[in-house]
């Protein structure tokens, strides 16, 4: 034989080991392009957003088109039972992990400072968080995620985030912001979209501009899981009352903002796009105040130095808006808890007071509310907490809005719209607790969020 013939073979061998060796990573190659995209949810909140505002639109004189399309188009409850506070940073926290407060560790908007040293620090940060997230469960199925102004996210794992967060309440704290986003990510679409808004402005404009950056990540970062926290419908109620001309107005306007984003959503994603709208709690109109403070001053339960500041104290108000949590410095202190009992079951005696109940430790403690507090004073609609250390203990205020007060009344009652692929169209799913938000959205979604102790709504 020719020493050159056994060259075809040998080349015709090799060829064959290469597609032998080949084979397992081109199928793989082909699984992976064969494989479906994941689903995308956008979850959105609008900040005091009670679902009669949407249920009930004519009656208010509403024009909401995108919202009220929900109500025929998707499943949406009547009302969402919240948490113990009713108020948006244990709520949203809530909403995404499908646990109470005591669970999460989110116990109010702000963290319990008696001595004041805090500088009204807010639970701004989500190393606080001790409860597993929609983000973690995208993360954990190897999805991106984006939120915008979403609350207690600042250092939260999530791939494009701008958090919510400020200090100051100066043009400094835009550098504040851009330390603790994502990095670049404020950079990126400032060109097309302006300089990202900072502080505490919660205009409608700064909604809008809000949403137009949370679209701008949808179209150009294609996140699997997007949060965006609305709050220019609280701010406006909090000055002029729910239902207020212009609390209507200022939610038309997030109506449009609604539809918008959702025609985004749809466009980027046809076919697998949910959509979720969401609120944090209802809203009382108030016109009275109830402050605790000097009631527990002249009870000797904290005491104050020569410049007005609290020097020490034993017994302390947590206020939060329509309730306050009281918290013992000692809390196996059996004398103060008992003076405080007394104290508080005096002033509820009266009707005029403005109290609707007080609720001890243990029924506070088992509806999830507030662990580090021996008690739960909530008020009536109509009233809200004072915090300043001086003054009377009842005044009569301008008319305006709160929310903290108990979740089982019907005006604190928050909401729940949702639509995407397979959701019943058209479907009531009555009233809700608010911790079946984070389960129903995950299983919607493909995630799996076990920790959750709410339950999906939907097949």
């Amino acid at each position: 034989m020719n020493k050159h013939s056994s060259h075809p073979r040998v080349v015709r061998l090799l060829f064959v080991f290469g597609l032998v060796l080949a084979a397992p990573f081109l199928c793989l190659t082909r699984a992976a392009a064969q494989e479906p995209a994941p689903p995308i949810l956008l979850l959105i909140s609008i900040d005091g957003m009670r679902p009669d505002y949407v249920t009930s639109a004519d009656a208010h004189g509403a024009k909401l088109p995108n919202l009220r399309r929900f109500l025929k188009e998707g499943a949406y409850a009547e009302g969402v039972t919240g948490v113990v506070p009713t108020v948006t940073y244990p709520s949203h926290t809530t909403l995404v992990t499908g646990v109470w407060p005591a669970q999460h560790g989110i116990f109010a908007n702000t963290t319990f400072d008696p001595l004041q040293k805090n500088f009204q620090g807010w639970y701004w940060y989500a190393e606080d968080i001790h409860s597993r997230t929609l983000w973690d469960a995208a993360a954990a199925a190897g999805r991106t995620t984006a939120s915008v102004h979403w609350p207690v996210t600042v250092g939260a794992p999530i791939t494009w985030n701008i958090p919510e967060f400020w200090r100051a309440n100066t043009p400094d704290d835009a550098k504040l912001l851009r330390a603790v986003s994502t990095p670049g990510l404020l950079e990126e679409p400032r060109a097309a979209l302006g300089d990202y808004p900072v502080g505490t402005d919660s205009s409608a404009e700064v909604d809008e501009l809000r949403a137009r950056y949370a679209q701008w990540i949808l179209e150009h970062k294609h996140p699997a899981l997007v949060t965006l926290h609305l709050a220019a419908l609280d701010h406006i109620e909090h000055e002029t009352g729910p239902f207020s001309p212009e609390s209507i107005a200022i939610l038309e306007r997030l109506d449009a903002v609604i539809g918008t984003l959702r025609a985004a959503v749809e466009r980027l994603a046809p076919g697998r796009a949910f959509v979720a709208v969401v609120s944090d709690h209802g809203f009382v109109q108030t016109s009275a105040q109830l402050n605790l403070f000097p009631a527990f001053r002249d009870a000797k339960l904290f005491t104050l130095d020569e410049k007005g500041k609290v020097a020490d104290w034993k017994a302390m108000p947590w206020v939060t808006g329509g309730s306050a949590a009281i918290v013992l410095k000692a809390p196996h202190d059996e004398a103060t808890r008992s003076q405080v009992r007394e104290l508080l079951g005096k002033i509820a005696a009266d009707p005029a007071n403005g109290i609707d109940r007080v609720l001890d430790a243990d029924d506070l403690h088992n509806r999830g509310g507030f662990p580090t507090a021996s008690f739960f004073v909530g008020l009536k609609p109509g009233w809200r907490t004072g915090s300043t250390l001086d003054g009377p203990i009842l005044s009569k205020t301008k008319i305006g809005g709160a929310h903290g007060e108990l979740p089982d009344l019907p005006d604190l009652r928050a909401s729940f719209f949702l639509i995407g692929p397979g959701v019943p169209a058209g479907r009531s799913l009555g009233l809700i607790d608010m911790r079946d938000v984070a389960p129903t959205l995950a299983h919607a979604v493909g995630l799996s969020l076990p920790s959750a102790s709410g339950k999906n709504l939907l097949p």
